[in-house]
């Protein structure tokens, strides 16, 4: 059984004990809460969150990002009915896909059978209700659950996606689509745990999509864990795109073993907040990390990109660039920071941020950091903040193309040196036409 504890008398004290509540209401029917190792698991997770609440701004990582939408509000457990299906053409595209509506997994809407020898994608309450080992064993190995968001997810989740990618397999392309129902006057909150596991010299394309519908007041708390075995590769392709009354807070764990290399592009352009985090340990020589995204931004909408990431072994690089892109009385955040440990000698880390701001009122919070305690690195970081190009607009223009159409192809360009870091021709050319579509949106007041 989950034993929990009082919420603290701290900041959003009520809807903390709330949420304690709920977890004590779940303690007996959440997947695998009899077994020893995950009732722990849970307990510490609903510990650490009842002694934190959420965090405020008085914490340093959480100082340009105001959570009170989220301390203000009683979400409630979602009801699930079986007829509700995402106004998507779910067969657009082949392979493997897994669908979570609030955040449990609907296998008639899945397509994960006839697998290719070696490749395992399953529900994480399935595993748990199996008391499946290998699942058990890797919960919270990799998570920062002394965070409380992620505690929160610990003490909650009650199903995820589980991938594992056997010893020197070609996965092909996966896709994960969450998707958040609207239910009037009634806030939900769901917790998907994903665990995401490629053995030696494994390959692997993730797609992972979270939508909602349109009046879906939803709060979702994923954490995912990651793990590339020595000599893999995983492309991850993550695109946020919920409505404007939702709430997306991720948290992701990914480890870098020798050799391996994980290469990442996010997509923010929804919610009305977003908090997308990083921890990443680059663990064994020769790692690679491309941790790139864009962020679109418009309206009243904030977004958040938190990343830390550790050279925890020699002869690593990583490489991260983000762009963001502000409208209206849009908020934007980037925290990025390099943490090169003493055994990590001859580390390459670069590290860059741009912010283009389209309206007076817009705003970006950039933090870049570098901790360094090897004397034989290569790092470097840099952020810069900048309206549209006045010369370049006015030369669009007198060669006779509008004003608004000049503005997008000057936004496009901005954008398009991020998307073009992701190496897959096709889902290179599905995130700009994504992008377009934001911009069109904007331009038109949608």
């Amino acid at each position: 059984m989950v034993e929990v504890l009082d919420a603290p008398a701290a900041a959003g004290s009520d809807a903390v004990a709330h949420l304690l509540d709920r977890a004590r209401g779940l303690a007996e029917r959440l997947p695998g809460a009899r077994h020893p190792v995950v009732a722990a698991w849970r307990a510490r997770g609903a510990e650490t969150f009842a002694s934190q609440g959420f965090p405020t701004r008085r914490v340093e990582a959480w100082k340009y990002t105001d959570l009170a939408l989220l301390r203000e509000t009683r979400f409630e457990e979602p009801i699930l009915a079986a007829d509700i299906r995402p106004p998507l053409d779910l067969e657009e595209e082949e392979g493997p896909l897994l669908v979570l509506i609030d955040g449990r997994v609907r296998r008639d809407l899945s397509a994960v059978s006839h697998l290719a020898p070696g490749v395992a994608i399953a529900s994480l309450a399935d595993l748990l209700r199996a008391r499946d080992e290998e699942t058990v064993a890797g919960l919270g190995g990799l998570a920062p659950e002394t965070l409380p968001l992620p505690a929160l997810n610990a003490a909650l989740a009650e199903d995820g996606a589980v991938v594992r990618i056997a010893d020197g397999v070609d996965g092909g392309t996966i896709r994960i689509l969450s998707y958040a129902t609207a239910r009037a006057g009634h806030p939900v909150a769901f917790h998907p745990r994903h665990l995401i596991r490629l053995g030696r010299g494994a390959r692997l394309v993730l797609v992972e999509e979270a939508r909602g519908e349109p009046e879906a007041f939803a709060w979702q708390n994923v954490v995912s864990e990651i793990q590339l075995g020595p000599g893999a590769r995983l492309i991850h392709i993550r695109l946020q795109d919920e409505p404007l009354s939702a709430v997306h807070t991720a948290t992701l764990a990914v480890r870098v073993e020798q050799g391996a290399e994980y290469d990442s592009f996010t997509l923010i352009k929804g919610a009305r907040l977003t908090r997308n985090e990083v921890h990443a340990v680059l663990a064994g020589p020769h790692a690679a990390l491309h941790l790139n995204g864009a962020q679109l931004v418009d309206g009243v909408r904030h977004a958040d990109t938190t990343t830390v990431i550790e050279h925890a072994a020699p002869d690593c690089a990583s490489r991260q660039t983000v762009k963001t892109v502000l409208a209206g009385r849009a908020r934007g955040v980037f925290q990025g920071k390099i943490h090169v440990h003493r055994a990590a000698q001859k580390t390459d880390g670069y590290q860059m941020n741009q912010a283009l701001l389209l309206s007076p009122e817009a705003e970006i919070d950039a933090k870049p950091q570098l901790e360094i305690y090897a004397d034989d690195v290569k790092c470097s970081h840099g952020a810069t903040v900048g309206e549209l190009d006045l010369e370049a607009l006015f030369y669009l223009r007198s060669r006779g193309i509008p004003e608004a159409e000049a503005k997008s192809i000057l936004v496009q360009a901005f954008l398009d040196d991020a998307v073009s870091l992701v190496a897959d021709e096709g889902l290179r050319e599905r995130l700009h036409a994504e992008t377009l579509a934001w911009w069109q949106r904007v331009e038109h007041g949608g």
